[in-house]
């Protein structure tokens, strides 16, 4: 039987049933998906190094006994952490695993077996040692001794890493040298310029790079592997560019009438503009006269003033006879930007009205007929705008607060009669080469400048075992007659992990603080006990909030001054940096506290660290991009990033450019893709536009 890239992967030699089981749960269910489990690393065998010459941050591949396994207790929790001492005549090394690689990976070794050890060295507390090489038995007839590059993939349960080199091998034979049966979508003057090999070229020297390439592989930086980050990137940058221009062409109303009403509110503010709000501002009016669609993201800061910037575009819709809506994420912080809009914009004429689940059936009807009539020039509300009883009269700008990431058929639901200008909203900072990916189908405004009079919050980290005077620092602010936030990562106690968890926390805190009012907030909690709870913080009737992440958007409580953020090390930078966000609203100096764990990593110290050293939030992405990577810096759900498996975007950025150039070329000479040498790329953009948009 002949092999293609879709036959099932049961099917190759070597594999059959059992095995394709195994296969299949880890996501591997063709051939072709096979040849897309690249390796994670070389080992270099052809440098096998003693202990005694090793040095940090280097990437070796060592032959050594194995001395000692044993687990070892975290602090008090009741995780584990594994460690597997070896030594040569050298020296010895501890090989240590935060997590098990699969069931049973420990028991395969005894003392005085002989084994390889492949990975990165680290420096840990002044001690180098490996955390979570790749170890494996040496056995008498191991005829992989030989000098070569080995590719290293990620531990399986139930696939030795010798027998997944053995179906690569096959596959590679079969699909690549015998059969020739790897399709190249990309035409040959994309290749040529962007001097790129062919996919089948890349994905046989992945696998059995040349052990010569040695470096080349180990920094990602090969033909081969180029030519695989190239056209991850692509696909993305295409499906972006297409999406651009197909907005590009629609229809929208162009505001002609000027900017006199946002001049009105600029100069009935008790407070100046920053420069950055003016040039985001004018980016936006710009966008507003054009006969097509805007589709712009602003991205600031918490309190950059990014809301006052949308009011003004709100001002300028309502010159030309043209509706807002600003959609929130929450109905409490629909409600805020409702207050705020009544403060400043009502008084200028602008009619504003709320449109939230919670609202009677009467009142519902009758923002619903005023925005018909249309009696309303800026509605606010949460989801509820764009349900199918919601008629516009003149729709034509639509504010989106904190990165919903709005597709389509939202889009539709807004677009009655003629599509909105759009406009997006994030408080969280995103460095400009995610954005670029993420957001590659909006232009990017950045409110980069905070207002003036903003102290900025002080930061400090501290660890479990000085918790009391964190607390008795805490109850001193109180009794000045601010209030505080405790942040917890879990809603419940978990017998798993050991940390402390926001509902037991809460009946503690309550004992030790008899005299304070301490409130409970979680996300699984219903909407309207959410709502109650955090209005009761607002009206400082509740001293102190205990809470998950919920709190983490937008709500302004200006009295609560103090943050303290419980196993620090549970959250990433980009996160810790909103939380953070939630004090230093008003006029008092403002904390934040980081407890870390016990047992704690390098890792955490160096987030902690970070979050110590700046306020800037975009200086902050940037750092957590490079310590998390692409995949978790927003969240795959949230980010929209299909999973890349093998680009990089810290430290694959000038293919991003090249892949980028390439896309934006290739739509403008086709935009339809409809010409020949483009009918293979078509189909391939259908199959990878499932992974973008799903």
């Amino acid at each position: 039987m002949d092999l293609t890239a879709d036959t099932h992967i049961q099917y190759l030699k070597g594999v059959g049933p059992k095995l394709g089981d195994v296969l299949r749960k880890r996501g591997v269910g063709t051939v072709g998906e096979l040849l897309e489990w690249f390796p994670r690393g070389y080992e270099d065998r052809r440098k096998a190094r003693s202990i005694a010459s090793l040095e940090a941050d280097q990437i070796v591949s060592i032959e050594a006994t194995i001395i000692n396994v044993r687990s070892v207790q975290m602090g008090r929790s009741h995780r584990k952490m594994y460690e597997v001492i070896i030594g040569d005549t050298t020296g010895k090394i501890a090989c240590k695993y935060f997590r098990v690689p699969y069931r049973g990976y420990f028991e395969r070794f005894s003392t005085h077996q002989k084994v390889r050890v492949a990975g990165k060295v680290t420096l840990y507390r002044s001690r180098l040692e490996f955390h979570h090489p790749d170890i494996q038995p040496i056995f008498e007839d191991d005829v992989t001794a030989e000098d070569k590059l080995i590719p290293i993939y990620t531990e399986t349960e139930g696939l030795s890493p010798f027998k997944l080199r053995k179906l690569m091998e096959v596959a590679i034979e079969e699909l690549v040298a015998k059969q020739k049966a790897i399709r190249e979508v990309f035409p040959q003057w994309i290749r040529e310029k962007y001097n790129l090999l062919t996919r089948a070229e890349a994905l046989k020297l992945i696998h059995q790079p040349p052990p010569q390439a040695g470096e080349e592989f180990l920094n990602f930086i090969s033909p081969a592997q180029r030519r695989i980050i190239f056209e991850e990137f692509f696909w993305l940058e295409l499906y972006m560019t297409i999406e651009k221009m197909g907005i590009k062409r629609e229809s929208a109303p162009a505001f002609l009438k000027g900017s006199a009403l946002a001049k009105k509110l600029e100069n009935s503010l008790p407070f100046q503009l920053t420069g950055a709000q003016k040039r985001v501002f004018e980016e936006i009016y710009q966008d507003l006269c054009i006969p097509h669609p805007m589709h712009r993201l602003v991205q600031g800061d918490v309190g950059s003033g990014k809301t006052l910037v949308a009011f003004m575009s709100a001002c300028v819709a309502k010159e030309s006879g043209y509706q807002t809506a600003l959609m929130a994420p929450t109905e409490i912080l629909a409600e805020q930007h409702f207050k705020n809009a009544e403060k400043f914009l009502a008084p200028l004429g602008v009619r504003v009205g709320l449109l939230i689940g919670h609202l009677k059936a009467k009142e519902h009807r009758e923002i619903c007929e005023q925005l018909a009539n249309p009696e309303i020039d800026l509605v606010i509300g949460t989801h509820a705008l764009i349900e199918d009883t919601v008629e516009f009269k003149n729709l034509g700008l639509v504010v989106i607060d904190e990165q919903h990431r709005f597709g389509v058929e939202q889009r539709n639901k807004l677009k009655k009669n003629i599509y909105p200008h759009f406009l997006v909203m994030t408080a969280t900072p995103i460095p400009r080469t995610l954005a670029m990916t993420v957001y590659g189908d909006l232009d990017i405004s950045t409110v980069d400048e905070l207002p003036p009079g903003r102290t900025p919050i002080v930061t400090r980290k501290t660890f479990a075992s000085k918790r009391d005077q964190v607390f008795s620092f805490m109850k001193e602010q109180i009794d000045k007659g601010r209030q505080a936030y405790v942040i917890y990562p879990l809603v419940e106690e978990s017998e798993k992990i050991d940390l402390k968890d926001a509902v037991s926390e809460f009946e503690s805190l309550k004992k030790r603080f008899p005299d304070l009012n301490i409130g409970l907030l979680h996300g699984k909690m219903k909407s309207d006990e959410k709502d109650a709870i955090m209005n009761e913080f607002r009206e400082n009737k509740i001293h102190v909030l205990v809470s998950t992440t919920v709190i983490e958007v937008g709500v302004d409580v200006p009295n609560a001054n103090i943050m303290i953020i419980e196993h620090a090390e549970r959250f990433g930078l980009s996160q810790l940096h909103q939380l953070r966000g939630r004090v230093g609203r008003g006029e008092f100096k403002s904390y934040c506290v980081l407890v870390l764990g016990y047992a704690v990593s390098e890792d955490s110290i160096h987030r902690a660290d970070v979050i110590e050293s700046t306020n800037d939030g975009f200086k902050i992405a940037e750092a957590d991009l490079e310590i998390r990577g692409p995949g978790e810096f927003l969240g795959r759900r949230q980010s929209g990033l299909p999973g890349f498996k093998m680009a990089n975007l810290v430290r694959d950025i000038s293919i991003l450019k090249d892949a980028r150039s390439a896309a934006i070329e290739l739509v403008s000479i086709d935009p339809e893709l409809v010409k020949v040498e483009n009918s293979l790329m078509k189909a391939a953009l259908r199959e990878h536009q499932k992974s973008i948009v799903g």
